[in-house]
């Protein structure tokens, strides 16, 4: 029957993370049990999806953040009944380990530091102090201190030092001018202060020039200029990566591209599409 065979093959994928609503009209919903972001293995999703045409697993895309409740996948049976042969290579193809997964984050007590160069608005700043607050609480984190400095090497290093040794971990730095290189403030600061720049730059837009860092077993992030506001940006994509403790490296950063061109932001000031095709 459509509804056995629907709760069946949602039995097969799901993990102890997610929960499925009861099947009806040959439909079973998968709902995430807790806040994390949802993990796919797309080979044997897609591998049970071409057993046969009369069932389908649709899904969320991979590592998007879900709530509790949030439905993730659902499976539909098309025609009244399946075979029992169809039933038999679902579960051999989706095995004993679970297809979907909502990965749980970490709860983090980050660090900001937020620099400011003569004349600059107030309000700006108030801004970008508010959006990181309410991307870290979306995360079931928060922000335990907050730094604003001089844009300046020596400043910013001194303010790296300072939440290292308050514990804060990730560090975030927003600068009041864009990283340009490795020899600009927010880097060589935090060269200054005994960390180490892994990557400079990402394949993401909004969000390019974001910098990847590290101060002994912590995380450092040079913030793109995007994040001044919350909306989505490559700082987001590798920030959840690293809550859900996945290793964010060059090799995590330089594999976004594919998918990495994200909307316009408003008003942006140099907007990607300068002219119309003809």
């Amino acid at each position: 029957h459509e509804d056995d065979a629907a709760r069946t093959l949602a039995s097969f994928l799901r993990h102890p993370s997610i929960c499925a609503s009861p099947a009806s009209t040959g439909r079973c919903n998968l709902h995430a049990s807790h806040l994390g972001l949802l993990q796919i293995d797309r080979d044997r999703i897609d591998a049970a999806n071409r057993i046969s045409e009369s069932a389908t697993v649709a899904t969320l895309p991979e590592y998007s953040l879900v709530q509790p409740d949030t439905m993730v996948a659902t499976v539909k049976v098309i025609p009244f009944s399946v075979s029992e042969a169809d039933v038999a290579k679902w579960r051999v193809v989706l095995g004993d380990l679970p297809a979907l997964r909502v990965a749980p984050l970490g709860r983090f007590q980050a660090g900001l530091v937020l620099t400011e160069l003569p004349g600059m608005s107030q309000a700006l700043l108030e801004r970008a102090s508010r959006a990181q607050r309410a991307r870290l609480s979306t995360l079931g984190s928060e922000v335990r201190r907050e730094i604003r400095c001089h844009h300046s090497r020596e400043a910013v290093a001194r303010a790296i030092e300072s939440l290292r040794d308050e514990g804060c971990d990730p560090i975030l730095l927003l600068g009041a001018s864009a990283i340009v290189d490795r020899g600009d403030v927010i880097p060589s600061g935090l060269v200054d202060a005994g960390g180490e720049v892994v990557h400079l730059g990402m394949p993401v837009d909004p969000g390019n020039l974001l910098m990847l860092g590290t101060l002994g077993d912590r995380t450092v992030f040079g913030l793109p200029g995007c994040a001044r506001s919350l909306n989505p940006s490559g700082f987001d994509q590798v920030l959840r990566r690293r809550f859900i403790g996945e290793a964010v490296d060059s090799t995590l950063i330089t594999g976004l591209g594919v998918g990495g061109l994200l909307k316009e932001i408003p008003g942006r000031p140099m907007p990607r599409n300068l002219t119309s095709p003809s």
